[in-house]
Protein backbone atom coordinates (compact mmCIF):
# COMPACT_ATOMS: atom_id res chain seq x y z
CA UNK A 1 0.00 0.00 0.00
CA UNK A 2 3.35 2.39 0.60
CA UNK A 3 3.62 2.36 -3.25
CA UNK A 4 0.34 3.57 -4.05
CA UNK A 5 0.19 7.31 -6.03
CA UNK A 6 -1.15 9.93 -3.23
CA UNK A 7 -4.03 10.21 -5.66
CA UNK A 8 -5.15 6.49 -5.64
CA UNK A 9 -4.37 6.55 -1.09
CA UNK A 10 -6.49 9.79 -1.12
CA UNK A 11 -9.14 8.23 -2.84
CA UNK A 12 -9.00 5.15 -0.61
CA UNK A 13 -8.84 7.16 2.85
CA UNK A 14 -11.80 8.93 1.95
CA UNK A 15 -14.06 6.07 0.64
CA UNK A 16 -14.48 7.47 -2.73
CA UNK A 17 -13.97 3.84 -4.53
CA UNK A 18 -17.81 2.34 -4.50
CA UNK A 19 -15.86 -1.57 -4.52
CA UNK A 20 -12.86 -2.85 -4.98
CA UNK A 21 -13.25 -3.24 -8.66
CA UNK A 22 -13.29 0.71 -9.05
CA UNK A 23 -9.69 0.48 -6.90
CA UNK A 24 -8.67 -2.34 -9.82
CA UNK A 25 -9.41 -0.13 -12.60
CA UNK A 26 -7.77 3.27 -11.38
CA UNK A 27 -4.73 0.90 -11.35
CA UNK A 28 -5.24 0.24 -15.34
CA UNK A 29 -6.73 3.73 -15.30
CA UNK A 30 -4.67 4.97 -18.98
CA UNK A 31 -4.96 4.27 -22.57
CA UNK A 32 -1.55 2.44 -22.32
CA UNK A 33 -1.53 0.63 -19.09
CA UNK A 34 -2.76 -2.61 -19.37
CA UNK A 35 -0.70 -2.76 -22.44
CA UNK A 36 2.34 -2.19 -20.84
CA UNK A 37 1.85 -4.51 -17.99
CA UNK A 38 1.27 -7.22 -20.63
CA UNK A 39 4.01 -7.00 -22.48
CA UNK A 40 6.01 -6.65 -19.52
CA UNK A 41 4.06 -9.84 -18.42
CA UNK A 42 4.69 -11.60 -21.70
CA UNK A 43 7.86 -10.50 -23.09
CA UNK A 44 9.69 -10.10 -19.65
CA UNK A 45 12.18 -7.42 -18.88
CA UNK A 46 11.96 -4.71 -21.02
CA UNK A 47 13.99 -1.45 -21.43
CA UNK A 48 12.35 2.13 -22.09
CA UNK A 49 13.35 1.71 -25.83
CA UNK A 50 11.97 -1.87 -26.20
CA UNK A 51 8.27 -0.93 -24.75
CA UNK A 52 8.45 2.36 -27.06
CA UNK A 53 9.00 0.21 -30.35
CA UNK A 54 6.25 -2.31 -29.11
CA UNK A 55 3.94 0.30 -28.89
CA UNK A 56 4.18 2.60 -32.16
CA UNK A 57 1.75 5.28 -31.23
CA UNK A 58 2.39 6.26 -27.44
CA UNK A 59 4.61 9.69 -27.45
CA UNK A 60 7.41 9.36 -25.49
CA UNK A 61 5.91 11.83 -22.67
CA UNK A 62 3.14 9.84 -22.48
CA UNK A 63 5.12 6.89 -22.09
CA UNK A 64 7.10 8.25 -19.69
CA UNK A 65 4.07 9.27 -17.08
CA UNK A 66 2.21 5.58 -17.66
CA UNK A 67 5.56 3.94 -16.85
CA UNK A 68 6.16 6.57 -13.74
CA UNK A 69 2.48 5.67 -12.44
CA UNK A 70 3.26 2.11 -12.74
CA UNK A 71 5.89 2.16 -10.76
CA UNK A 72 4.43 4.43 -8.20
CA UNK A 73 1.66 1.90 -7.74
CA UNK A 74 4.19 -0.76 -7.30
CA UNK A 75 3.06 -2.52 -10.75
CA UNK A 76 6.48 -2.45 -11.85
CA UNK A 77 9.60 -2.06 -11.30
CA UNK A 78 12.33 0.20 -12.13
CA UNK A 79 15.99 -0.94 -12.62
CA UNK A 80 18.84 1.27 -13.08
CA UNK A 81 22.24 -0.81 -14.24
CA UNK A 82 25.71 1.27 -12.66
CA UNK A 83 26.78 1.63 -16.48
CA UNK A 84 28.11 4.19 -18.82
CA UNK A 85 25.79 5.27 -20.21
CA UNK A 86 23.44 3.99 -17.40
CA UNK A 87 21.22 1.00 -18.67
CA UNK A 88 17.37 1.14 -17.54
CA UNK A 89 15.02 -2.27 -17.20
CA UNK A 90 11.42 -2.47 -16.30
CA UNK A 91 9.89 -5.59 -15.28
CA UNK A 92 6.52 -6.92 -13.31
CA UNK A 93 6.40 -7.20 -9.37
CA UNK A 94 4.57 -9.38 -7.94
CA UNK A 95 1.82 -7.17 -7.23
CA UNK A 96 2.05 -6.85 -11.04
CA UNK A 97 1.98 -10.04 -11.96
CA UNK A 98 -0.70 -10.77 -10.34
CA UNK A 99 -2.96 -8.47 -12.59
CA UNK A 100 -1.69 -10.63 -15.50
CA UNK A 101 -4.50 -13.46 -15.53
CA UNK A 102 -7.16 -10.67 -15.25
CA UNK A 103 -5.73 -9.05 -18.43
CA UNK A 104 -5.16 -12.28 -20.13
CA UNK A 105 -8.41 -12.93 -19.44
CA UNK A 106 -9.68 -9.53 -20.85
CA UNK A 107 -7.35 -10.64 -24.19
CA UNK A 108 -9.37 -13.95 -24.62
CA UNK A 109 -12.63 -12.02 -24.17
CA UNK A 110 -11.64 -9.50 -26.71
CA UNK A 111 -10.78 -12.36 -29.12
CA UNK A 112 -13.87 -13.95 -28.62
CA UNK A 113 -15.96 -10.61 -29.08
CA UNK A 114 -14.38 -8.63 -31.74
CA UNK A 115 -16.42 -10.13 -34.56
CA UNK A 116 -19.59 -8.35 -33.08
CA UNK A 117 -17.55 -4.89 -33.57
CA UNK A 118 -16.68 -5.47 -37.16
CA UNK A 119 -20.10 -6.17 -38.52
Amino acid sequence: MEQLRSEVKRKIANGEFNCEKELTLSLFSGKWKIIIIYYLGTEGKLRFSEIKRLLPKITHKVLTTQIRELEEDGIIHRQVFPEVPPRVEYSLTELGKSLMPIILLMEEWGKKNIKYYLS
